[in-house]
């Protein structure tokens, strides 16, 4: 058998071993190019939202179908909007993407669309029609986050406010949610504000910043995007006691959550600040599963399935009524309901705790910390 016949036999061979399968030769030879397109990194949430989307990326169920490639524009529209350019150019079928802005990218969006190109917003949305959003309700986040405070303070007292990465839809409609609700009551002043980029580290020195010219004494109650981990671990540093902790209304973060637990509590690995210390707290978040949903639908989407172009996710929202500790970290106990996890399992506490949804059974804790997959 002559060379050239032998391989065009070999290749006829493959691709009626792929209709076997169900798949046609280019499917089997070929993998979906996925892009995912990340703008502000410089914090624990974005981290962890990444590592979820790999781990759903190596899942058994997508690592045969998907290559993955990630890219980074930092808080800087213009560079996102020319990686954009050029993932369309390398032959991108589907962009899963972080906007640095709700409206900034709607041009570059559009012309993917027009080329076929899926494009999936998580968290942050485009306004772009054509776009695929993956989202919570960032205006409930902030108006039930701001409602709690201003009931826990009767109405009336100082507060200091900690927004997010400015520009950003989630920034953006967080902080005018809860500005709308605390115009409701007069006696509420809003006496320090500062940017805190969704960054533990950021948040103690903007704090630390509004303090220099206060003190804790002057200061009721703290609304924050990110950061009350932060302000509890700064009062305890300033002699407060763990009964005179602040309300706080704030992110979602495994450490804050640990704080909420009642005081005395025996947790593995815990030790002050990152100790049960009863904090006064709400805690929500944006899930961190968000960007591993959206290129699960992704994949949906360029398989052909019926996918909505707005998914709205729940609003993870815990008090200390509702505060429930993981003993194992395992997908069964999350769906269960547990809701922070031992300082043994998560060592740093800005990780984000509300990684749990039924519809990623797919990544669990092992995917938040180190981007592995369920089996």
């Amino acid at each position: 058998m002559g060379i050239g016949l032998k391989v065009r036999r070999l290749a006829l061979l493959a691709g009626m071993a792929a209709c076997a399968f169900g798949l046609s030769a280019a499917q089997a030879a070929e993998k979906h190019k996925i892009f995912l397109s990340m703008s502000f990194i410089g914090n624990d949430w974005q981290a962890e939202a990444a590592n979820m989307v790999k781990a759903m990326a190596s899942h058994k169920s997508l690592a045969d179908k998907v290559d993955l490639q990630v890219q980074v524009a930092g808080p800087n529209a213009q560079r996102q909007i020319q990686q954009i350019n050029a993932m369309v150019q390398a032959g991108a079928e589907a962009i899963v993407i972080f906007p640095i802005s709700p409206t900034a990218l709607n041009q570059v969006v559009k012309n993917a669309c027009d080329k076929g190109v899926k494009v999936f917003a998580y968290d942050a949305e485009i306004t772009e029609p054509c776009a695929y959003n993956v989202h919570i309700d960032q205006l409930e986040a902030g108006r039930v986050t701001a409602e709690w405070l201003a009931k826990k303070l009767n109405g009336k007292g100082n507060i200091i406010a900690i927004t997010g990465v400015p520009g950003t839809s989630v920034d953006d409609q967080r902080t005018k949610a809860a500005k709308e609700v605390f115009a409701k009551y007069p006696d509420i002043k809003i006496v320090g504000e500062a940017v805190g980029m969704w960054s533990q580290a950021v948040a103690r020195t903007e704090l630390s910043k509004i303090l220099a010219t206060r003190n804790w004494d002057d200061i009721n109650g703290l609304w924050m995007q990110v950061g009350c981990f932060t302000a509890n671990s700064m009062q305890l540093e300033a002699g407060k006691k763990t009964s005179e902790l602040l309300p706080c209304a704030g992110e979602g973060s495994n450490g804050g959550r640990v704080q909420m637990l009642p005081e005395g509590t025996e947790v593995e690995g815990a030790a002050s600040p990152y100790a049960p210390l009863g904090a006064p707290r709400i805690s929500y978040a944006s899930p961190p599963y968000s960007g591993a949903l959206a290129l699960k639908l992704a994949v949906e989407a360029i398989e052909g399935k019926d996918v909505p172009k707005t998914t709205i996710l729940p609003l993870p929202v815990v008090t200390n009524e509702t505060i429930k500790l993981c003993d194992e970290g395992t997908w069964a106990e999350m769906k269960a309901g547990c809701n922070a996890f031992k300082p043994s399992l998560v060592s740093n506490p800005g990780w984000f705790a509300s990684i749990f949804s039924d519809q990623t059974p797919e990544i669990g804790l092992a995917a938040a910390l180190v981007g592995q997959p369920e089996e």
